[in-house]
């Protein structure tokens, strides 16, 4: 029998069963093209996951419930009610499966709420991965894409957080492989501001100023963009001070807005440096919030 360590062996005495981070996810770009018929914005972005992110416990209810405790640094803000995004993703696979098991469900909140990093998208697919383990089901990836763009557009495509280009509303995957980018350091930088996703893609100036490529992080870096800066910016000026300050940091390759903000992320070559960026950082502006990661390697 293989050794338990002392962690898994105090979450087996909790009544724990399975585990899984909810990856926090980077728009290394973000494309809007269009507004599409159905009132969805027709989108270009290549999507990456930091190593780190929101923590996701569950076991089994043998009483039929699904039960969700949330807490953490920002578990007061999201709450446990039906709104969630965890206990819907449960409701959507349960009812789908036609299976009346249960779980209790424990979500640590690490990521800041409304922020640009698919916090609640990827808790839902965090949720999806959990509960097809912890009540043993076999379900193909193509169906459990289809439930998790029911839940919300970026839910698909943190399922198996990995760097994928993301197009449509987020029903439009690709696997992409970007030379250098797994595993390099990660800064992740949150002014403190949550913003209304709605509300920035509403400030979105209708302009389509062209497709994405994304082939090496230097093309990346010279053409790709985020199309919601400047709305998002027109909401919350801090994003621009946050942006202004990475651009600054030595050893920094890319610097961006996430998603429709307010949280920015930079990417370095070396580690050092971003953990001096960091300090910084931390040192000049306490109140940010701020997270020291890497670009999760599949």
């Amino acid at each position: 029998m293989p050794r338990l360590e002392p962690d898994v062996m105090q979450d087996r005495d909790r009544g724990v069963q399975a585990v899984e981070t909810a990856y926090a996810k980077v728009n290394l770009a973000l494309h809007v093209r269009g507004r599409r018929p159905d009132g969805y914005h027709a989108l270009e972005s290549l999507f990456a996951f930091a190593q780190d992110g929101d923590r996701l416990e569950g076991g089994l209810a043998d009483d039929g419930s699904i039960t969700l405790r949330v807490d953490g640094p920002f578990g007061a803000q999201v709450g446990d009610g039906e709104d969630n995004l965890v206990l819907k993703a449960a409701a959507v696979l349960r009812g789908h499966l036609g299976t009346r098991a249960g779980a209790a469900l424990r979500l640590t909140k690490n990521l800041p709420v409304a922020s640009g990093i698919g916090g609640g998208s990827a808790d839902a697919a965090a949720a999806l991965r959990l509960l097809v383990r912890l009540w043993d089901v076999r379900i193909e990836p193509a169906p459990l894409e289809k439930l998790a763009l029911e839940i919300g557009s970026d839910v698909p495509a943190c399922l198996a957080s990995t760097t994928r280009l993301v197009r449509g509303r987020g029903e439009l995957l690709a696997d992409h492989d970007l030379p250098g980018l797994a595993g390099r350091p990660l800064l992740l930088v949150n002014p403190g501001v949550a913003l209304s996703t709605g509300r920035v893609f509403a400030g979105w100036d209708g302009m389509d100023r062209g497709a994405l490529a994304a082939d090496t992080v230097g093309q990346l870096r010279a053409d790709g963009r985020n199309d919601l800066e400047a709305a998002a910016i027109g909401q919350a000026p801090a994003i621009a001070d946050v942006l202004s300050r990475l651009a600054r940091c030595e050893g920094r390759v890319l610097s961006r807005m996430s998603g429709s903000g307010a949280t920015c992320f930079a990417l370095f070559d070396a580690q050092a440096d971003m953990r001096a960026a960091a300090r910084t950082l931390r040192a000049d502006h306490p109140l940010w919030w701020i997270m020291e990661t890497r670009i999760r390697t599949a």
